[in-house]
């Protein structure tokens, strides 16, 4: 979506006068309705170009049963996953939303240094890390601790929605680092993510929320306000 701060940066920096004079109209247009910077922030399915050093990033990463080219297929426990309605509900705030559709059997390993070369090249177009924030779902979510674990940053945001459980812990060598929020469901298995933070040096902060919808995992399956606006008001009140 299309917002005033998206028309200020590129209106900075484009050369060709027509397309100067149209990004001017429209950023008066934006402020002639007095459209606020929060209204709504982009989606990408793909890495943006061009960088704006300016912005806040957001990467949403789904769980495992959205690999694939459905992207709201159902659960026989849980429902269905509704990740278009995620994706919009998560771009109702005023930052860049980058949710890629994995492939099937996508490898943890091999997306999460995608997801953490992708963060390098934010950083290397001038974003600051505390402007970047990697959020992961189950599968996301591993995917979201093992580039948290490589990157190392202190000054990145991160956010697990009930990933930490049995095969995360009994995995050493990842250690988060930066600001760690958790949000786990308390009727579902994958619960608290102290174990994981008590064994990562580099964690710079750490809130927790247990929500209790009753749903078990499908509580993230849909855009449900519980877990939502949470995510929402935690990314907005980073500096």
């Amino acid at each position: 979506m299309l917002t005033t701060q998206n028309f200020r940066y590129h209106y900075s920096i484009c050369k060709d006068a027509a397309r100067c004079l149209f990004l001017f109209i429209m950023i008066a247009f934006l402020l002639a309705l007095n459209i606020p910077n929060s209204y709504a922030g982009e989606i990408f399915t793909k890495f943006p170009d061009p960088v704006n050093p300016q912005e806040k990033y957001v990467f949403y990463s789904h769980g495992f049963i959205v690999e694939g080219t459905n992207p709201k297929p159902k659960h026989p426990r849980f429902g269905i996953y509704q990740f278009p309605d995620i994706k919009k509900a998560l771009a109702r705030s005023n930052f860049t939303l980058i949710a890629y559709h994995r492939a099937a059997q996508t490898k943890v390993g091999e997306f999460s240094r995608k997801l953490a070369d992708d963060v390098r090249r934010l950083i290397a177009g001038g974003v600051d890390p505390a402007n970047i924030t990697l959020i992961g779902f189950s599968k996301g979510g591993i995917i979201t601790a093992f580039t948290a674990s490589n990157l190392s940053l202190r000054k990145i945001n991160i956010i697990l929605l009930a990933s930490c459980g049995g095969w995360i812990n009994s995995q050493p060598d990842i250690m988060l680092a930066g600001n760690i929020l958790s949000i786990y469901e308390t009727s579902d298995r994958f619960g608290s993510c102290q174990a994981l933070i008590d064994r990562s040096k580099n964690v710079t902060s750490f809130k927790e929320i247990a929500i209790s919808t009753g749903k078990e995992h499908g509580a993230f399956f849909t855009p449900r306000k519980e877990w939502v606006e949470p995510v929402l008001n935690w990314i907005n009140s980073r500096p």
